[in-house]
């Protein structure tokens, strides 16, 4: 064999172990599917041809729960679990768990999709909320609304992305979120300062409608979801059970929760403004 082709092989040999990278990252081999697997096999993770996978053993911490290993920026129909996938801190173990997402430790009463199931980004800072409060503020997104879980956490990622990158906050600023489809989404979540209320982040919980609703209702869904969210913190210990409700334009230059909605909530019970003393 001449040096000339040893050095080719060489080198062919090389790109191909490096392209093998993703797989070996996970702790797995690549191989061709059509034999014998004792883990799972995953795509798009090996060179050559596709039906060239990677099996990842069934030791793989991530595969032993049911998950797959995956950059949390995407979508996750469960939760992410993290500690179990090799690599950088943002990719984790995606799985099925949670029913559907849904984490009952937040609310037990109403589906809450956990910034897990969503795909929240990590926040730079937290400070904690430790003490019941007494106001709860409504507010609307002012952008693009959802009506699946799906669509919603793609609108999720871009508040965050805008309140993260554009306005220097530490997190998604608002509590809780609403899609049309009637689910809650956690923000920030019970236990954290906020940035949603100017003056008032941490005398208060929010919950942001997505969408515009200067001209429409939210669906009947999403409103009682709302009501629901409330109650859960009444019940859990985070809001006073005398709690006052308000929309954001009741403390701001601002048409936020929007003309209809804010209509709405304010013949809901424990709406309570009639001047500015009230609110303290």
């Amino acid at each position: 064999m001449s040096l000339v082709t040893l050095t080719v092989l060489v080198a062919f040999f090389h790109i191909s172990v490096g392209s093998d990278t993703p797989c070996l990252n996970h702790g797995g081999t690549c191989q061709d599917d059509s034999t014998s697997c004792s883990g799972n096999y995953v795509s798009n993770l090996c060179s050559g041809s596709a039906s060239r996978r990677c099996c990842e053993s069934s030791s793989d911490p991530c595969a032993a729960i049911g998950g797959i290993c995956k950059d949390d920026h995407l979508y996750c129909a469960g939760s992410y679990v993290t500690g179990k996938c090799s690599g950088g801190t943002t990719n984790r173990c995606c799985t099925s768990h949670n029913n559907g997402g849904s984490d009952q430790s937040i609310c037990d009463n109403i589906q809450v999709i956990s910034r897990d199931a969503w795909g929240a980004r990590g926040p730079t800072h937290v400070t904690t909320l430790n003490h019941r409060v007494h106001l709860f503020f409504i507010h609307h997104t002012d952008g693009h609304t959802c009506h699946s879980e799906t669509e919603c956490a793609g609108v999720l990622k871009g508040v965050q992305n805008y309140h993260m990158n554009s306005r220097g906050y530490n997190d998604i600023g608002y509590s809780f979120l609403i899609g049309q489809d009637g689910r809650v989404y956690e923000g920030r979540g019970w236990g954290v300062v906020g940035a949603h209320t100017l003056h008032y982040n941490s005398l208060a919980y929010a919950v942001s409608f997505m969408g515009n609703f200067m001209d429409t209702l939210p669906s009947p869904n999403s409103l009682n979801a709302a009501k629901a969210l409330v109650q859960c913190g009444v019940n859990k210990g985070y809001i006073e059970a005398n709690y006052s409700l308000f929309g954001h334009r009741d403390v701001g230059n601002t048409d936020c929760p929007g003309d209809t909605l804010y209509a709405e909530i304010r013949t809901w019970d424990r709406y309570n403004y009639t001047h500015s003393a009230t609110i303290q």
